[in-house]
C-alpha cells in the first residue's frame, strides 16, 4: 500500500512538473510571440508610407517638441504613426538634434530617413520663412537680405495695399501689420514680390482666425484683435508650446482682476518702437508694467499654439509665471512663491 501512494505522489509530483514546465513554455512563447509582433510592428511603421515622390514642405517650430514633429510629420501623411516617429527618436538618443527650419519631405522616405533630414537641418532654400515671435521690423530686414528690393519691401508693409483681406477686418484702422502676418514658408522665384509674400501670409493667418476661434475669444471677454495682441505676448513669453495655455491663463486672469498683465516682453517693445534701449521702466502706452488692461496691439506675429492658447487656456488657477533658464516655465500662486521660483531658476534670463 505505501509503495502504491509512494508511486502515485511521484507520478503526481510529475505530472505537476510537466504542467509548470508546460505553462512556462507557454508563457516563454507568448511573450516572444508579443515581442516579435511589437518588433514587427514597430518596423513596419518605419517604412515609407508610399512609393509618392510628391514632396511636401513642412516647418518645424522653435521650440518644437518630439511628439509635436510627429502629429505634424502624421497630418501631413509623412509618417505612418506619429508614436513609433516618436520612439525611433528616443531609442536613438536625437530628441535635442532636431533641427527648426522648413523642410521638403515625401511620403517615399522612411523615419530614419526623415530623421537624417531633420537632425542635419537640410532646409530648404528657394524659400522666404516669416518665423514665429517675429516684429514686422525683423520680417522686414529678412526680406531684404532675402534681395527683396528695399522700396518695395516698404511699400508692401502699407495695410493700405490689403483693404478689405478678411484677416484684416478686426484690425483698427490705422494700426500696422503688426501681428497679422502668420510664421510660414513661402516659394520664392525671380518673379515673387514682396506683396505677393505678404498677401499669402495674410492668407494663412485667416486660415488660422476660424470662426470657432474667434467666437473662442469672444468667450473669453476678447476682441479677436486682442486675442491677437494677447496671442503675441504669449508668443514672445513663453516658448513651450505646451505651456502657452498656462500662461494665457494667468494673463486672462490678471486682466479679470484689473492688475497689470506684468510682461517684460511688452516693455521692451514700448521702448524699442519709441527707438529706446530695452526698458522695463520707459513709460509707453505698451509698458504693462506700468498700465493695466492690453497693450494697444500685438508685439509680434503669432503661430497655431498661441492663438489656441489663449481661446482655450487651461484649467488653472495660476497668478505668476516666469521662464527658467532651462526653458521650462515655473508657475505659482502668490509673489512669494514667484520670486522664490524666480531666484531659482531664472538666474541668466531675469538679468539681462
Amino acid at each position: 500500500m505505501k509503495n502504491f501512494l509512494s508511486t502515485n505522489n511521484q507520478f503526481n509530483q510529475r505530472k505537476g512538473l510537466k504542467i509548470v514546465v508546460s505553462l512556462i513554455v507557454v508563457v516563454l512563447l507568448v511573450t516572444a510571440g508579443l515581442a516579435y509582433m511589437g518588433r514587427r510592428y514597430y518596423e513596419q511603421n518605419l517604412k515609407p508610407v508610399s512609393n509618392s515622390q510628391t514632396a511636401t514642405i513642412i516647418t518645424v517650430e522653435e521650440g518644437s517638441t518630439v511628439h509635436d514633429i510627429a502629429v505634424n510629420l502624421k497630418e501631413n501623411g509623412l509618417i505612418r504613426n506619429n508614436r513609433v516617429f516618436e520612439q525611433y527618436v528616443r531609442n536613438k538618443n536625437l530628441q535635442d538634434k532636431l533641427q527648426a527650419g522648413t523642410y521638403s519631405l515625401r511620403p517615399s522616405q522612411s523615419v530614419g530617413e526623415i530623421v537624417d533630414i531633420l537632425t542635419k537641418g537640410h532646409i530648404l532654400k528657394n524659400l522666404f520663412t516669416i518665423l514665429p515671435a517675429q516684429r514686422l521690423d525683423q520680417i522686414k530686414s529678412a526680406m531684404i537680405n532675402a534681395g527683396f528690393d528695399a522700396k518695395e519691401v516698404e511699400k508692401a508693409f502699407d495695410p493700405a495695399q490689403y483693404v478689405g483681406h478678411p484677416a484684416l477686418v478686426d484690425k483698427p484702422e490705422g494700426a500696422s501689420l503688426e501681428g497679422y502676418l502668420y510664421p510660414e514658408s513661402f516659394q520664392k522665384t525671380a518673379e515673387t514680390t514682396p506683396q505677393t509674400i505678404i498677401r499669402q501670409s495674410l492668407d494663412e493667418m485667416q486660415k488660422h482666425l476660424t470662426p470657432e476661434l474667434r467666437a473662442a475669444f469672444v468667450s473669453q471677454g476678447l476682441t479677436v484683435h486682442q486675442g491677437v495682441t494677447l496671442a503675441s505676448i504669449v508668443e514672445q513669453e513663453v516658448s513651450n508650446n505646451s505651456d502657452r495655455a498656462q500662461a494665457a491663463q494667468v494673463f486672462l486672469k490678471r486682466l479679470s482682476q484689473n492688475m497689470p498683465l506684468g510682461s517684460d516682453v511688452t516693455a521692451f517693445y514700448g521702448s524699442f518702437v519709441a527707438g529706446k534701449a530695452p526698458s522695463l521702466t520707459y513709460d509707453s502706452s505698451y509698458n504693462t508694467h506700468l498700465y493695466a488692461g492690453l497693450p494697444p496691439g500685438p508685439i509680434s506675429n503669432v503661430s497655431e499654439s498661441s492663438l489656441q492658447a489663449v481661446a482655450h487656456p487651461a484649467a488653472t488657477d495660476w497668478l505668476y509665471f516666469v521662464s527658467g533658464d532651462d526653458g521650462k516655465t515655473y508657475f505659482s500662486h502668490t509673489i512669494e512663491e514667484h520670486e522664490a521660483l524666480t531666484k531659482q531658476y531664472c538666474k541668466k534670463l531675469c538679468n539681462q
